[in-house]
């Protein structure tokens, strides 16, 4: 198993930059259930910040991108349970997607709630905020 930095997964499937893409797809492609990618949690919110920040992909675009990173059978991703409950919350509703898998990595840690100070995560991604 090898590890993927964020930088990868973007260029992989954003095609942007044209030194780094192709070296990016032909490790991407040589991956196989056998011998997986590995993503973990922060790479893969990176990656959703990155999408949205520098490309202004929308909520359906990034929907997509995370579905496809979690069913890739040559990618194995950490707490995928959780990180596929956040994206179920996140299509769900307004939530910002780091905030769907904070309160699921809480839930999945034996939380009873996760708590904050953000008044949209206690509105969007079921936090409790702290008065």
């Amino acid at each position: 198993m090898i590890g993927l930095d964020t930088n990868v997964l973007v260029r992989y499937v954003m095609q942007d930059d044209p030194k780094q893409s192709p070296k990016a797809t032909k490790l991407v492609e040589s991956l196989t259930t056998d011998d997986p990618g590995f993503v973990s949690i922060v790479a893969l919110i990176e990656f959703v910040w990155v999408l949205t920040s520098c490309y202004d992909l929308s909520r359906a675009q990034l929907g997509q991108a995370i579905d496809a990173v979690l069913r890739s059978k040559e990618f194995v991703v950490e707490r995928a349970d959780q990180v596929m409950q956040a994206l179920r919350a996140y299509r769900a509703g307004a939530a910002d997607f780091a905030d769907c898998v904070i309160e699921r990595s809480g839930f999945g840690a034996g939380c009873g709630k996760t708590v904050t100070f953000d008044a949209a995560a206690a509105r969007t991604a079921g936090m409790v905020l702290i008065a």
